[in-house]
């Protein structure tokens, strides 16, 4: 029985894997409860691959999917909650910027809430990549009315009996509050610890974090004004 799974998706990491590996371990082990930790690798070109079944075969927890090539995260996400068996999914990105010590505390609130969400609330990103990610958190916010200040941030704890009920396409991990908002699920947000890469390079840019997303707005307004949300009378 596993009570917790954490997923990361990968995509040329090679410099960061081990390290962030090793900071997820303690606190997972802290809990007290069985877990499991499903890496996805994302079609990696680099040494990610096979980092990744080498640590494998040295601890036990260790799952490891790997693409054929470069989906993209929301493929990433949605192969490592199909593979997950807890009964919380955790993710959080593989560049070591979100901090696994801030887990038991987005845990506390999981007998209230479905999902919980993390704020970066002192980024420390370039000021370009804040700018960007500042106007794209309103604009979604405002449009698709998730009531979420920063989605972006790949730190947090889904209910996963909640989460199967979720259908995910491409560009969908951006949404997934509206999506669970759309299902009636609850939502909570927690700040949490953001830190500098220090080491790899960043996959993304402005392109792939704005003009993409419009339609993907689209079909979540979409999604949210044609949901079905009828009552039966007893």
């Amino acid at each position: 029985m596993v009570k917790y799974s954490v997923v990361v998706p990968l995509k040329n990491e090679e410099e960061n894997i081990k390290e962030l590996i090793l900071e997820i371990e303690p606190v997972m082990e802290n809990l007290n409860f069985p877990w499991e930790l499903i890496c996805v690798n994302d079609g990696s070109t680099d040494l990610t691959g096979s980092i990744l079944n080498s640590l494998a075969k040295q601890k036990p927890y260790i799952k490891v999917i790997h693409f054929n090539k470069n989906y993209g995260q929301s493929s990433a996400f949605d192969a490592g909650f199909k593979h997950a068996k807890g009964d919380f999914v955790i993710t959080l990105d593989g560049d070591r910027q979100n901090d696994p010590k801030d887990i038991p505390s987005l845990l506390q609130h999981t007998n209230t809430f479905d999902l919980i969400c993390g704020i970066r609330t002192k980024r420390k990103d370039t000021f370009s990549k804040r700018i960007i990610s500042k106007i794209a958190n309103k604009v979604r916010s405002k449009f698709c009315d998730d009531g979420v200040k920063d989605t972006g941030c790949s730190l947090k704890v889904y209910r996963r009996s909640a989460l199967q009920k979720i259908k995910m396409f491409n560009g969908m991990h951006r949404f997934l509050p509206a999506l669970f908002k759309i299902e009636g699920f609850s939502i909570k947000e927690i700040p949490v610890n953001h830190r500098e890469r220090v080491k790899g390079t960043t996959k993304y840019n402005f392109w792939n974090r704005s003009f993409n997303t419009i339609s993907d707005m689209l079909a979540v307004r979409w999604m949210k004004n044609r949901h079905l949300n009828y009552k039966i009378d007893p």
